[in-house]
């Protein structure tokens, strides 16, 4: 199939890249001249695992192209997909400006009958905002089709060629058997593709990761009152997920969620619900308890050290809100970097991969390290904020010798606590006994 998608930015060039790796002839639109120039040179301006090697070979055999011309690729296509960005208002709701642009430059550039496929996370009813959009414009058949993504930063691409279902919101059934075949070869294991109406595919999204930030969230209260009763969160947390109605999933408390798609969807939730003149309380309060679980960890170290921490020095090992990105957005690292600076601290951090965006953040307001030692070198304690693989196993009896202090945060419950305790560390944990 010929298909162009527009945007190239996380979903958009994931999206882009997977449908060429599957034959179809594919071109990734971005207004962005200088990201284009860098994709067409081969340089991917995000990091995610497998990404770099598909865009390579999808290039370099034709199938994928990279261009600045909207028009020309709207022409060119079958089906378009917008996958551009839908940033929060000030009242948590998606701004759809991007998304409404893109169609009108849609309806104005068509010469022939189109399927347009929202990819973007977008509140219900846009799929009817983008179609009256470009029939305003054009009279030229068009069917809007809501395509929401479940992609996980770290795990993308597996996520998109072997989905755990593909879901298709449209009410016209030639558009629904277009978007089957183009979806066949991701689901040759049978998982399902679900045809559903536009609204309901819409919904879909917003609840599948409210559902799961409010697991977080739960577990990480829970995980709060284990510290109160002397109770192991992590003892609970197996004795839970056994049960088969609940599983163990999204039961790892820690230091609360961020990036791109969990808070913006809740807060999008949220203000749809209070637009139809209703309140989701349950997830209201989700969303409460993972701004405050943010900063547990200050509220910890304020206890140990004091309110001033002037002359202290603190050890940050995970910038990215999750292992294997370089997505810093909506991290909690930055909320507790900022806290810690706030009270004076002097602050090391090291990433495997989000320091050039903590750099454009931060300035020299932070000291960036080269190793993750590095970063532990004479400071008073130590921050685990992001489960990189490398932090999960390092040389204690190493980070002794290096820190000036002996206190340890663990803000993802990965290490084992008497081992460092036996080191002659102060080990703080997440709902840890």
């Amino acid at each position: 199939m010929r298909i162009a998608v527009v945007g190239s930015g996380y979903v958009g060039l994931v999206a882009a890249t997977c449908l060429a790796e599957m034959g179809n002839d594919v071109i990734s639109v971005d207004k962005d001249e200088r990201k284009i120039s860098d994709l067409g040179r081969g340089i991917i301006p995000i990091f995610e695992p497998g990404l770099d090697e598909m865009v390579h070979r999808n290039t370099a055999e034709g199938r994928l192209t990279f261009s600045t011309d909207v028009a020309d690729s709207v022409r060119k296509s079958d089906i378009i997909f917008i996958a551009v960005g839908t940033p929060p208002d000030e009242d948590g709701s998606a701004d759809l400006k991007h998304v409404l642009s893109v169609a009108r430059e849609i309806g104005h550039n068509m010469d022939g009958p189109r399927i347009v496929v929202n990819k973007s996370t977008v509140p219900v009813g846009t799929a009817d905002l983008v179609k009256a959009e470009i029939q305003a414009i054009t009279s030229h058949p068009v069917n809007v089709v809501s395509n929401p993504e479940f992609l996980k930063e770290g795990t993308a691409i597996d996520d998109f060629m072997k989905p755990d279902r593909v879901v298709i919101g449209t009410d016209d059934p030639a558009t629904a058997e277009a978007m089957k075949e183009l979806y066949s070869p991701f689901v040759r294991t049978n998982n399902p593709i679900l045809v559903m109406s536009n609204r309901s595919a819409e919904m879909t999204k917003y609840v599948a990761n409210s559902l799961l930030a409010a697991r977080i969230s739960f577990m990480n209260e829970i995980a709060n009152l284990c510290d109160i009763i002397d109770a192991d969160v992590n003892e609970v947390r197996i004795g839970v997920g056994s049960d088969r109605r609940i599983g163990p999933s999204f039961l790892f408390p820690g230091v609360g969620f961020g990036g791109s798609c969990f808070p913006k969807d809740v807060r999008a939730l949220m203000a749809t619900a209070r637009e139809n003149g209703y309140r989701l309380r349950s997830l209201e309060a989700a969303h409460e308890v993972n701004e405050e679980q943010k900063r547990v960890f200050v509220h910890k170290a304020v206890k140990h050290f004091g309110t001033n921490m002037d002359g202290l020095r603190f050890g940050i090992w995970g910038l990215s809100f999750k292992p294997n990105t370089d997505d810093i957005r909506e991290s909690p690292a930055l909320v507790i970097i900022d806290e810690l600076l706030e009270r004076g601290a002097a602050v090391s951090v090291f990433d495997p991969q989000a320091m050039r965006n903590t750099t454009d953040r931060y300035g020299d307001r932070l000291t960036f390290c080269r190793t993750a030692y590095d970063a532990t070198s004479g400071v008073d304690a130590l921050f685990l904020l992001t489960e990189w693989m490398e932090f999960r196993e390092p040389d204690f009896a190493r980070i002794r010798t290096l820190m000036r202090g002996s206190v340890v945060f663990d803000g993802r419950n990965v290490w084992n606590p008497e081992k460092i305790k036996k080191l002659g560390f102060t080990y703080y944990g997440v709902g840890r006994r």
